[in-house]
């Protein structure tokens, strides 16, 4: 029988469809779900070989397996990278990447403009093992280089950031890391490798929820580190030592959701787009906020470094916290959860939601104001989001 090879000629997104695990002798269509906790061998010298790492063969769900592995694999053919590895969540991807790389002594620099729960781990938890940090901001790029020490091993961003959506020129900031040899490590969670490929700008390290839009219908958690081999061999190192890996079953769900990514992330942003451009000027907000807007403040960056503005939209509404809340009272359609990057569209308040454990001045500079929504556009038709949002509003002034 003829044998189908995955071509590297192909399209990144023939090979998110494409790329799957060696067929059985079932020869089944669409890849199986190993839901194994460990592998067996043919004799011991087999297995002596797997442990002495002589050969790839598996040996450990926690270290590899072959439903995780289809999925690193469809992820790279679309980040470019050349290796990854997948974690049982975005907030274990994220914390792998530091710690497989810095120690007492060493100097993370951040970008202020991050998700919630990355702040906690940098402020609360990376202090504790003396690991130190500085925030910078990513609407004055002029200002980061002159915020490296020494001591700074990593450069840490969000673009676009969650959930102020601020855009940096990645390319900029990567000659910025090479010329102090430091790891430039981006989460590309909001974008998506359909949207921006950070590698190719000049990253070390990319990072993704794989929860959000690489699921796209809020069913597992998951996330993943992708970058240059050696770097990645780094974390694996860390990762398979400390737990943090990926269940064979969420790796199985989302390399099917991989298949539909390029279709599914086309729709959403060609909704918020419109969402975008119909809310600008609406009289019960202060202002609206997405990276193709010509609006935006980082536009022209955008549209250099990204395909597609994404699915996020954010705006702030007239009232502040409390009329944020009737707001998201009002809705109607719209769900009220605190993930994103679903085919249901979302509506979160961040200043008492995801971001509420900041303190005032701390959200303020992550750009967070009292009455900032953030919509995650879904796949619904356009016409009943705009309706539920523009009624939402009408009946929360």
């Amino acid at each position: 029988m003829k044998k189908r090879k995955n071509k590297p000629t192909y399209h990144p997104e023939t090979q998110a469809i494409r790329i799957q695990s060696e067929r059985t002798s079932h020869m089944e269509h669409s890849g199986p779900l190993y839901l194994t906790s460990s592998f067996c061998y043919e004799d011991s010298e087999a297995m002596r070989a797997a442990f002495a790492d002589e050969t790839d063969a598996f040996i450990y769900s926690r270290f590899s397996n072959p439903t995780v592995d289809e999925f690193i694999q469809r992820m790279c053919a679309l980040e470019g990278a050349e290796s990854g590895f997948a974690t049982a969540s975005g907030m274990s991807a994220v914390f792998g990447s530091f710690m497989a790389f810095l120690k007492t002594g060493d100097h993370l620099l951040s970008s202020q403009s991050i998700f919630g729960s990355t702040h906690t781990v940098i402020t609360k938890f990376l202090p504790k093992w003396g690991i130190e940090y500085t925030y910078f901001d990513m609407t004055k790029p002029e200002t980061i280089e002159a915020l490296i020490k020494p001591n700074t091993k990593m450069i840490f961003v969000e673009t676009p950031s969650n959930p102020g959506l601020d855009v940096i020129d990645l390319a900029a900031l990567a000659k910025i890391a090479k010329k102090h040899k430091v790891i430039l490590n981006v989460d590309n969670c909001f974008a998506t490798p359909v949207l921006q490929k950070p590698l190719s700008l000049g990253a070390d390290l990319v990072t993704h929820s794989a929860t959000k839009w690489i699921d796209g219908q809020g069913r597992v958690l998951g996330g993943i580190v992708l970058g240059r081999k050696e770097l990645v061999d780094e974390v694996y190192a860390f990762c398979r030592s400390t737990g943090p890996s990926m269940s064979p079953f969420n790796a199985w769900v989302l390399s099917r959701s991989l298949e539909t990514l390029h279709i599914r992330m086309a729709r959403h942003s060609e909704s918020a787009t419109s969402l975008a451009k119909a809310l600008e000027g609406n009289p019960h907000l202060e202002w609206v906020k997405y990276p193709m807007l010509a609006s935006h403040p980082q536009h022209e960056i955008a549209k250099q470094q990204m395909t597609g503005g994404g699915g996020i939209v954010c705006f702030e509404i007239k009232g502040g916290l409390e009329r944020g809340r009737r707001f998201l009272d009002q809705l109607e359609l719209l769900s009220l959860t605190a993930n994103l990057g679903d085919s249901r569209s979302i509506a979160s308040h961040p200043a008492s939601t995801t971001h509420a454990k900041l303190s005032e001045a701390d959200r303020l500079k992550s750009g967070i104001t009292p009455g900032l929504i953030r919509i995650s556009v879904g796949l619904e038709h356009f016409s009943d989001i705009i309706a539920d949002i523009e009624q939402a509003l009408e009946a929360s002034k």
